[in-house]
């Protein structure tokens, strides 16, 4: 048996090698290859492969120009052409396609925008890899609760003790309660400004850009404010020879100005305007430089090369080595800034999530709803085979390959796709200033490389798989059979196409239902008891002249025609303030590690409130000593296992205080929270805003009142106030955006669903022409004939809502997990959602249908 030469040298000689020389080049070849195989094979080959490739030269190779170039663009006019054909041959299967696909495609877009964005936040930064926030671990009623905040010393501490850390600072931002809104006056101009508070190191670790000024020397002097580029302008008008110039805070301080800033770009987590130094914060809140209290943020930046998991397990008792053991519950640890926008959410000390798992769902939705477009081409394009059967049998009669085939269906869908993607980008153009609104971001379509190259990616994708089944299941027709018109639609193609609708209306039943539970989550949220009352009440922040004479201002807004009552208070009613630890009582305490929230109040903010006390009393101004008393809510009594508990004292950093009332549990957290313990005392001192309830109806009449008033009585500070009611609901900004994209998603996945289906029935329609007109004539009712094309649809439906109602339930079950008070998953949610997507499902059908018993039987069976 001859030995054969190697398989990949000859076949690249065949394939670069001049017809006239080839035949006579390799027989001299596989001669030699077979006479050195006898005394060596492995020389043999590698003599053979040598010689082959001395042949590779421009005297052996054969032109590949002409015939490539003749070949591949006839090829492509003519796909082109018979494309163009097809497309004007079946107008209403091109329009129906072209519809769904755009719209598939312009909401990926909007989505696309939208994820691209979120993954962006806080990525900006130069040091961003090696950049980390200092997160704690509290250690309390047997669980673990992880706090975004720290002490103020960590900053230094970590600096002097850690030789992994590059720079640290601590930081007051702007997120703050109050720290949205500061006085910065210049002459006669007064603005209100968010401002933070960090160390001198802060321009070193962020990357907002200094456009006047050295980031290592604009935060060295205490008496130094940075202020951006946009306020700069609004101060001086100008940010030209700004450094140096004078600034007055609250109208009481002044500092220069060393640095002017850029401004924080749309895609920071941290929006501010100006920074003053930490030491100026400490001047103001001494409490801020203590180990044993908790409220500034603290960053770092590692040297390069320092492994983070071996500096957080240095990190497991830092606190309690810096402290002398004073504080042994707390543990910090460094998470990934960048990460902590959308991984912010823990659970007993564990990462569990955050604004990934919407950033999650909006990509499967996304991908959901471009691939319902998509199938809508699959089945078109494979309940139409039968009228392309025949161009397919002679195509393959006169030498085209399955390959060849493939090439041309999936052409034309993928032409289908950029076809659509010029509809798609008008349609999201004019989309996107409602989109923007909702989501609210500032999204633009900016035509740069990578989302150009992202864009024409997703379209690409979308087209390969439109075609994909089309292309494998028109190729496949056997040409003898086909030319003798013997060609049966495949079980499996009848059942494939089938399961393609089944998962439209599938996705679109499990979208219903998100929509209606989403919906009714947030109507619960926002008719919500909480316990008191919120409406028509009005806050603003108390500074200036306000501060030293609070009573006298409450007196005089009493006045104000159109106000109800008014009342100071530190705390915001709506979330986290100010906590504790460490209280003692009679048969506990201190140990038991319960965590107090503390509600500072003067005399009037319960009654105001519209706060129950369900034991005791409230405070009262015709009472001696009532800065030593206290009252808890009923979550905190619980909590300290007291039965009677007015007239009992307790014990804290504050004193002792005698226990006088006790109020009804209400929601001072969103509704995500379960309740906490809660006391409020008298603070006179640390009262922060004024709450002001106005008589339903003249809001806009007594907020021009009270501007006029608070412009009087505090010259230089700028009037800004807001109402609870706003700050309450937008806690749940993101889930009233999520019920609102959800419904445009919706309707967008049953839209297109539909348009498929009106396609199929149609189709379906076209084909029975002459039986329905053979039923027609020997009696059949209309009825009849509208049951008999929507019969195996409806089939379909209902199986997809069978498939999408348990899914759906899943899926709503598991978001609704993250509320601690939430509605129940009543059964007609279910049923309502699968009714809707039955009766829409029917509406299409029937819409065709009824068309169909208008056929004049005559007309249909006049060529038999």
């Amino acid at each position: 048996m001859k030995p054969n030469p190697p398989y990949y040298p000859l076949r690249f000689l065949r394939w670069f090698c001049r017809e006239d020389c080839l035949e006579e080049i390799e027989g001299d070849l596989v001669e030699i290859f077979e006479k050195q195989y006898e005394h060596s094979p492995r020389k043999a080959r590698w003599k053979f492969t040598w010689s082959t490739a001395r042949y590779f030269r421009p005297g052996f190779i054969k032109s590949f120009k002409a015939n490539y170039n003749t070949n591949t663009i006839a090829m492509f006019r003519h796909n082109l052409l018979l494309t163009y054909r097809i497309f004007i041959r079946y107008k209403s299967s091109f329009f129906i396609n072209l519809a769904g696909l755009s719209v598939g495609l312009a909401t990926a877009l909007l989505i696309f925008l939208w994820i691209h964005d979120e993954l962006s936040i806080d990525k900006f930064h130069d040091k961003d890899e090696r950049l980390y926030q200092v997160l704690e671990n509290w250690e309390f009623d047997s669980s673990v609760h992880t706090a975004f905040e720290t002490s103020g010393p960590v900053a230094e501490a970590l600096r002097s003790n850690m030789p992994g850390v590059e720079y640290a600072t601590a930081m007051a931002p702007a997120t703050w309660p109050g720290f949205d809104g500061f006085a910065l006056s210049v002459e006669e101009v007064s603005i209100r400004a968010a401002g933070q508070f960090v160390e001198k190191d802060y321009f070193n670790i962020f990357s907002f850009e200094l456009i006047r000024g050295d980031k290592d020397q604009v935060l060295k002097d205490k008496s130094s404010i940075v202020l951006s580029e946009p306020v700069a302008v609004k101060l001086f008008q100008t940010t030209e020879n700004v450094v140096g110039k004078t600034v007055t805070f609250q109208q009481d301080r002044q500092f220069i100005v060393s640095g002017i800033f850029k401004g924080t770009p749309p895609n920071s987590s941290v929006q501010f305007d100006f920074v003053l130094s930490f030491e100026v914060l400490k001047e103001m809140k001494p409490w801020v430089d203590s180990w044993g209290s908790t409220g500034p943020a603290v960053y770092v930046v590692l040297k390069d090369g320092t492994d983070v998991r071996q500096f957080n397990r240095k990190l497991a008792t830092f606190v309690r080595q810096v402290t002398k053991g004073e504080e042994t519950t707390r543990t910090i640890f460094l998470q990934h800034y960048s990460d902590l926008y959308l991984y912010g959410i823990y659970e007993n000390g564990m990462l569990v999530g955050g604004r990934i798992e919407y950033v999650r769902l909006f990509s499967v939705v996304a991908f959901a709803i471009l691939l319902i477009a998509c199938i809508n081409f699959m089945n078109l394009s494979t309940a139409r085979a039968s009228r392309r059967m025949k161009e397919v049998g002679v195509k393959k009669v006169v030498g085209a390959g399955r390959k060849t085939l493939i090439f041309q269906y999936m052409g034309e869908s993928i032409l289908m796709a950029f076809l659509s993607l010029v509809l798609a980008v008008i349609i999201a153009v004019l989309f996107l200033p409602r989109f923007n609104e909702i989501a609210g971001k500032q999204l633009m379509i900016g035509f740069d490389q990578y989302q150009v190259l992202s864009i024409l990616a997703i379209t690409l994708l979308s087209g390969i798989i439109a075609g994909s089944y089309p292309a494998l299941y028109l190729s496949g027709y056997r040409p003898i059979r086909v030319l003798k018109g013997a060609l049966n639609h495949s079980t499996s193609a009848i059942w494939a196409r089938k399961g393609l609708v089944i998962f439209q209306f599938t996705v679109s039943v499990i979208l219903i239902t998100g929509v209606w539970v989403i919906y009714n989550q947030v109507e619960y949220i926002r008719q919500q008891n909480l316990g008191y009352d919120r409406e028509h009440v009005a806050w603003l922040t108390i500074e200036g002249r306000v501060k030293g004479n609070t009573d006298t201002f409450l007196s005089e807004v009493k006045n104000i025609p159109g106000v109800v009552n008014a009342a100071a208070t530190a705390h915001n009613l709506i979330g986290h303030s100010w906590s504790m630890q460490g209280m003692e009582w009679a048969g506990g305490g201190r140990d038991d590690q319960v965590t107090f929230q503390i509600a500072g109040v003067d005399y009037n903010f319960i009654e105001m409130m519209g706060l129950e006390i369900t034991a005791g009393r409230s405070f009262s101004k015709d009472r001696a000593g009532e800065k030593d008393k206290i009252i808890f809510n009923e979550a905190a009594i619980d909590a300290m296992g007291l039965v009677d508990p007015v007239g009992s004292t307790v014990n804290f950093f504050m004193g002792t205080k005698e226990i006088i009332g006790v109020v009804k549990n209400f929601h001072f957290e969103s509704l995500h929270e379960e309740l906490k313990p809660l006391f409020f005392i008298l603070l006179p001192n640390a009262l922060n805003r004024i709450m002001i309830k106005m008589e339903a109806g003249k809001e806009k009449e007594v907020i021009s009142r009270l501007r006029g008033f608070y412009e009087t009585y505090n010259p230089g500070f700028v009037f800004d106030y807001r109402f609870l009611d706003d700050d309450y609901q937008a806690q749940y900004a993101a889930e009233q955006r999520i019920s609102t994209l959800c419904g445009y998603f919706a309707a967008i996945a049953i839209f297109i669903s539909c348009l498929g289906l009106f396609g199929l029935t149609a189709f379906t329609a076209e084909r029975r022409t002459k039986e329905i007109g053979i039923r027609k004539i020997l009696g059949a009712s209309n009825g009849g004939i509208i049951r008999l094309l929507s019969t195996n649809f409806t089939k379909m439906i209902i199986v997809a809502i069978t498939i999408g109602l348990p899914a759906s339930y899943f899926i709503t079950r598991k978001w609704l997990e993250g509320f601690a008070f939430r509605i129940e998953l009543e059964w007609w949610y279910f049923a309502g959602s699968g009714l809707a997507a039955l009766f829409i499902a029917w509406s299409t059908v029937w819409l065709q249908a009824v068309k169909a018993t208008r056929i004049d039987p005559v007309e249909c069976l006049k060529d038999e």
